[in-house]
């Protein structure tokens, strides 16, 4: 198959996350199958226009902030260039309503969609524009074919208005054998709590710093490390620092995929208080090292973590609550234990090899029709 994929970054983007990584995985995957994979993203200063990345073919056109208005104009072009048996659009930004710009079959994947969310994070006039571009979304794309990555994201297009029988359900992977328990690498000494992911406004890392606070008026040995960067950093350590955290919270900055196995594996819990994801990575890779989580019950996240057998979920924006699930896992190693080994079988039935052959069959059959 030849497949023109678009999506707002590439995985070597500096600004790339969890969308890139999924992406990746399975377009690399399929790449490597033999099919002619390319992708058409924005840039960054100083990016090389085209690249081989994951045996995918790379074009880069303007910036993370100009792809909005460049990106359709980048794939006309990628189109009458070479006619693609297909053509896949990630929207995980803006949709860029590809659907009206070729007659190939067409398919969207859609990790999430910010709907009213998108409002804690933007200045409003940015936030409208994103809420007002979701909207035609159904009609604008009524003659795809959709790929969710949770149940979560699949109720929200339907409720959107999309027809069910045109969204396959495709959960994401994640690398067992990278992710792994380590017998070498016990967990810390007193209790300790970990969030990794970008430090932005609407990802609610202020109630775990809340939770915390609350948690450590009982147990004043209660820990969180928070790893990753982002333009909620500055709130967040004014926040903590307020709170009287000091010494109770460590902002790890960027760190390394190493160390952010090292951090899976020897925490007690992964923390994700999320009001809105498309599924939530790190639960599942945290599962993976044989460490639960504690997250919001919200939408992909409720999908990601099993409540009671792989971590708890607590109701989104409820410290207190949040605080009960960290002083019940502190004080009860041997619970920590058993979610830990009950979160490792979780995640050994999850693979990137079992998404891509999803994906893969999911095109096919968009080529049928």
């Amino acid at each position: 198959m030849n497949i023109l994929v678009v999506n707002w970054q590439d995985r070597i983007n500096p600004q790339a996350g969890g969308a890139e990584i999924h992406l990746h995985e399975i377009f690399g995957r399929v790449a490597a199958r033999g099919h002619r994979v390319r992708l058409v993203c924005s840039g960054w200063p100083g990016a090389e226009p085209k690249a081989m990345v994951d045996g995918m073919a790379v074009e880069r056109c303007g910036t993370r902030n100009s792809f909005t208005l460049l990106g359709r104009g980048a794939v006309r072009r990628a189109l009458r260039a070479e006619r693609p048996d297909v053509v896949i659009e990630d929207v995980n930004k803006i949709p860029l309503f590809l659907a009206g710009l070729t007659d190939r079959p067409i398919g969207v994947i859609v990790p999430h969609l910010f709907g009213s969310t998108v409002f804690q994070e933007a200045s409003v006039p940015s936030a409208t524009l994103v809420w007002l571009l979701e909207r035609p979304l159904p009609w604008a794309y009524r003659r795809a074919w959709f790929h969710a990555i949770s149940e979560s994201t699949r109720e929200d297009l339907i409720a959107r208005g999309v027809r069910g029988d045109r969204i396959t359900v495709i959960y994401p992977g994640v690398d067992a054998g990278v992710f792994a328990p380590d017998p070498a690498v016990p967990r810390t000494a007193s209790p300790s709590f970990a969030y990794v992911g970008r430090l932005r406004r609407y990802k609610g890392v202020e109630y775990a710093l809340r939770a915390v606070a609350a948690a450590r008026a009982r147990r004043s040995d209660i820990r969180l490390d928070i790893a990753g960067r982002g333009d909620d950093q500055g709130r967040l350590e004014a926040l903590s620092r307020e709170l009287g955290l000091q010494d109770a919270v460590r902002f790890l900055g960027f760190v390394s995929e190493a160390e952010k196995i090292r951090l899976f594996r020897s925490t007690w819990a992964n923390v994700f208080p999320s009001p809105k994801e498309g599924w939530g990575i790190t639960n599942v890779e945290a599962a993976a090292c044989g460490t639960p989580s504690l997250a919001s019950d919200s939408p992909g996240l409720r999908d990601s973590v099993r409540h009671g057998e792989t971590g708890y979920l607590v109701p989104h924006g409820d410290s207190g609550a949040l605080a009960e699930r960290m002083l019940e896992l502190a004080s009860d190693p041997a619970l920590v234990a058993r979610l830990g080994r009950q979160a490792r079988v979780f995640a050994e039935g999850l693979s990137w090899d079992r998404a891509a052959d999803q994906t893969e069959a999911w095109i096919a059959r968009m080529l049928e029709k």
